[in-house]
């Protein structure tokens, strides 16, 4: 059975760092875009990070360029999204997904309007206070 299933989310004051995991089960991603993304209260889900497996590239939302970081574990069955110098307007439900993309769609991975989230785990709560 395909799983995603976030960790790390919690409260922490504007300028502080979390570091958000995800362990994903069921089949190998070894060539997937796997994405973080984010949905608060009355607004629109947005695509906060994605990385392809099979080479890494990646793409990162204007907002959180310089601040957030995604990466994969060495076995490609874990995601993270280290977040530094959080603001009050990262608040939201962030979310672990990941789409199938051969390697010669790979670019279509970090360029934004192309994710349909096929998989996605349950999220985890990302509270900034100022």
């Amino acid at each position: 059975q395909d799983q995603l299933v976030e960790s790390g989310g919690g409260s922490v004051q504007a300028g502080g760092s979390l570091r958000l995991s995800c362990a994903a089960s069921g089949r190998t991603y070894g060539s997937y875009c796997m994405y973080w993304f984010r949905q608060a209260p009355g607004k629109e889900r947005e695509a906060v990070a994605a990385i392809y497996t099979g080479g890494g590239r990646t793409y990162y939302v204007d907002s959180v360029k310089g601040r957030f970081t995604i990466s994969q574990g060495n076995a490609k069955n874990t995601l993270y999204l280290q977040m530094n110098s959080l603001k009050p307007e990262d608040t939201a439900m962030y979310y672990c997904a990941a789409d199938y993309f051969s390697p010669s769609e790979r670019d279509r991975c970090v360029t934004p309007g192309n994710a349909q989230y096929t998989y996605r785990g349950q999220g985890t709560q990302v509270t900034v206070s100022s």
